[in-house]
């Protein structure tokens, strides 16, 4: 898949998903969400201020009549109504609207009331999907939004949020490439190094599935042939990755930035390792990259 239409064109032909946005009386979101439902891939309910919500509607050209409202004036609280529809069964997919990320996630994260059950060893993470006018394919990059300095464990549970991302793309056996600053294992020095090694030993050995791991890579013979042939690089993986892995948020937020600010990319975006998907953009964000997040969304969704 090269392109981000390709999996807009995938989502249409799975069909209409049911999408709950949290504080739905968000401009952008609305848009997005409309323009989903117009390309046959998203229903929704909107929960919010049903008065705000109605003057942001006529403001976007966006007709009520065909979406749920659930009224919750508490701009706080739509979260939690959100996670509680979902929570029944009566939506596939929950959107952040206009609520803030921290009540936006304390909400998903709630020991009694939130989307993981108390004995899930699940984490959560960020995963984006970058369409890139320099690289042959879709490129999927994590965790830039979430997780801080990931452990090896944490880590092994976000390579296989990204490997889940990557089969709902229809990519059956992902190429994973552990990135840090060097191609060389650095004991003791580099941790990164460590890290990409041990992974890819676990993967050889069945212990990760789905997937190719190999590691560790610099970021330039991860995607591109000709520098991993300079570095006498042989891997499968070498300039052919689908996915990368980064060693913390730090170098995966500034490669998600750079990528958007100065390689012309664009991408689609969700956070991954809860039982529904969940489209958490940032106000700043573009509407394609909203529309784009949200048919992503709908492609994790079961």
């Amino acid at each position: 898949m090269r392109t981000l239409e390709e999996l807009v064109e995938l989502a249409r032909k799975k069909g209409a998903k049911r999408v709950v946005v949290a504080g739905a009386q968000e401009a952008e979101v609305l848009a997005a969400l409309e323009d989903g439902r117009k390309n046959g891939f998203a229903t929704g309910i909107l929960v919010g201020d049903p008065e705000e919500i109605k003057n942001t509607a006529e403001k976007v050209g966006v007709n009520l009549s065909d979406y749920q409202i659930v009224e919750e004036k508490d701009l706080k609280k739509t979260a939690s109504v959100a996670v509680e529809i979902l929570k029944r069964g009566d939506a596939d997919v929950l959107m952040k609207g206009l609520v803030s990320t921290s009540d936006f996630m304390k909400a998903v994260l709630n020991k009694e009331t939130g989307l993981l059950d108390r004995s899930s060893k699940r984490l959560l993470s960020h995963v984006a999907v970058f369409e890139i006018p320099a690289y042959h394919k879709l490129l999927i990059i994590t965790d830039a939004a979430i997780n801080i300095a990931p452990t090896l464990e944490e880590k092994i549970e976000i390579l296989k949020n990204a490997v889940e991302v990557a089969h709902s793309l229809e990519i059956e056996n992902p190429k994973v490439a552990v990135v840090g600053a060097v191609e060389k294992v650095n004991p003791g020095k580099m941790p990164a190094t460590e890290h990409a090694a041990i992974l890819s030993m676990m993967n050889r050995r069945g212990q990760i599935k789905g997937c190719l791991v190999d590691g560790p890579f610099g970021f330039d013979n991860a995607i591109n042939k000709k520098a991993a042939e300079t570095k006498r690089i042989e891997s499968e993986v070498a300039g052919d990755a689908d996915i990368i892995l980064c060693p913390e948020i730090e170098t995966a937020n500034v490669l998600y930035k750079a990528l958007l600010y100065f390689a012309g990319a664009s991408c689609a975006a969700v956070v991954a390792g809860t039982p529904v998907p969940i489209v958490l953009t940032s106000r700043a964000d573009p509407h394609k990259t909203k529309f784009d997040s949200l048919a992503l969304g709908v492609l994790m969704a079961h």
